[in-house]
């Protein structure tokens, strides 16, 4: 069965996308150089061994408890992405904290933290979209 299509959510780009996929192909690719490499934002090696390793380790399955997400009392999916929670990347770094460190962070399904960053985080994907 096809997917149901939709113009891509930039304004005024009139390509079709798939719907729930995101931008454009074109759209994504220049979010993606303005967003940076992994390593220029800061998600080396010592991200992946210390931050990454820790997290999910601790937490295998989804921590998420937000109800907005569609699910009851805790997600339980399991955890795929490592998420700084509660202060973000940036704020640890302004406070002098090890933004390496696995005891600031959490574990989450994808959904989870897409959503999450969506919608909640300052800076994050959307708020930078509609700058």
């Amino acid at each position: 069965m096809a997917r149901a299509m939709r113009t891509c959510p930039r304004p005024g780009c009139p390509t079709l996308v798939e719907a729930g996929t995101g931008a454009c192909a074109q759209h994504q690719r220049s979010d993606d150089r303005a967003r940076g490499t992994r390593q220029q934002r800061g998600y080396g090696v010592a991200h992946e061994k210390r931050f990454r390793h820790g997290v999910l380790s601790r937490d295998p399955l989804c921590v998420c408890i937000e109800q907005a997400h569609g699910h009851g009392t805790q997600c339980l999916a399991a955890s795929t992405v490592a998420d700084h929670w509660p202060r973000d990347k940036r704020e640890l770094i302004a406070l002098g904290l090890d933004d390496h460190d696995p005891t600031h962070g959490r574990g989450l399904c994808k959904p989870c933290h897409d959503r999450h960053t969506a919608s909640a985080q300052p800076g994050g994907w959307n708020a930078q979209r509609s700058r």
